[in-house]
């Protein structure tokens, strides 16, 4: 089996199918703050403004040997709809089906609680151990941080915040993350394929919860 984050290139995942699509907008960063890039490449009048208090949880620390990036995707169902399923710690196999099990192995959801996923085959991970940094029931955030596991993304944090569409129907969802470059891999090749099931996670996550909505709604 291969070993590095290239197999996905050997599988039936690629990136255009998984993240190609109108509202999925992704971003890599290399030399600038995510905050400053997520404004100058997400402004046009079709993007609903980043409210400027999710600016920070962005801005990630970016070390010599890793890459960032961020992955936005506008769901038309409202933030509390969307926000029920993302603040899920405890399950998020819910919406991201590359995962097949998560069991709590400490605490009871709070800040510091830890998980263990399982991965399904096929992809080059089998288990990952992960801690909640925050959740944030206000600002709609939930961020959290790889500690074990046998996977290659090593010191891999993600942070994921929600605001309200213009016209406050629908969710703008920003996922971004910072991880080490496995040795063998470009910075392009590790977001390209971090960006790939990050896209399918919130294309997943769009669907769930624009069925919930259309359910509540009846």
């Amino acid at each position: 089996m291969p070993s590095t984050l290239q197999l996905q290139r050997a599988n039936t995942l690629t990136p255009t199918a998984a993240i190609a699509s109108a509202d999925i907008t992704n971003v890599h960063l290399f030399e600038h703050s995510l905050p400053h890039v997520l404004s100058r490449q997400l402004s046009p009048s079709s993007i609903t403004p980043i409210p400027e208090v999710l600016f920070s949880y962005h801005n990630h620390r970016v070390g010599p040997n890793q890459c960032s990036s961020a992955v936005v995707r506008t769901i038309s169902a409202p933030v509390p709809t969307v926000w029920s399923v993302v603040r899920r710690f405890d399950n998020p196999q819910a919406y991201k089906h590359f995962l097949k099990s998560c069991h709590v192995i400490l605490g009871n959801g709070d800040i510091g609680t830890l998980r263990d996923v399982r991965v399904v085959s096929g992809l080059p991970a089998s288990s990952s151990t992960e801690r909640l940094d925050i959740l944030d029931e206000d600002r709609h955030v939930i961020s959290f941080s790889v500690v074990g596991g046998e996977h290659r993304l090593h010191n891999y944090r993600s942070v994921t915040t929600l605001h309200s569409t213009k016209d406050g129907h629908g969710t703008v969802v920003i996922e971004s993350y910072v991880v080490d470059v496995p040795s063998g891999n470009t910075r392009e090749e590790t977001c390209v394929f971090v960006d790939t099931i990050v896209g399918c996670n919130l294309r997943s996550l769009a669907k769930i919860a624009e069925k919930m909505d259309r359910t509540q709604r009846l």
